[in-house]
């Protein structure tokens, strides 16, 4: 299902069930994507609204963790709730077997041998994975990968 139409269905039923955290979500997404859109002055395409979702998925985490060093668990419930309706929208993530064999093809692929050749594996695997696997995670495996 097209992500703009589901966003839309979701701020439908937000707004009747009087959910104000889902409702805000809805609106905060559907207003990061606008804004892409209006950068690259054309529509996105999936790989683009993944990448969208994706950054803000990273910035509820990141905004939890230091809400969690700063003792306000008020605002970790809020960003809690926030990251999980963001992630009803991103595709089913990737199992550890799936990725480090994607990995190991695109080492193969790109010729690296060392982790000096790191950023050209990342370069040529991460718009495969953009949504379906974790960057950071992925980027340690890839570096582990390339020590061995």
């Amino acid at each position: 299902m097209d992500i703009n139409v589901k966003l839309n269905e979701e701020m439908v039923a937000a707004a009747k069930a009087k959910d104000k955290i889902r409702l805000s979500a809805a609106r905060m997404l559907k207003t990061a994507l606008h804004n892409k859109e209006i950068d690259l002055m054309r529509p996105l395409n999936e790989s683009e609204m993944l990448q969208v979702l994706s950054s803000m998925i990273k910035q509820r985490k990141d905004s939890i963790e230091q809400f969690a060093k700063g003792g306000r668990t008020d605002l970790v419930e809020k960003e809690e709730a926030e990251l999980k309706f963001l992630q009803e929208f991103m595709p089913a993530q990737m199992s550890e077997e799936d990725i480090d064999a994607l990995i190991k093809k695109t080492i193969e692929e790109a010729g690296a041998v060392s982790v000096k050749e790191m950023g050209k594996v990342m370069k040529i695997l991460m718009p495969k994975l953009t949504g379906m696997a974790d960057g950071k995670i992925v980027g340690e495996k890839v570096k582990a990968f390339l020590s061995k």
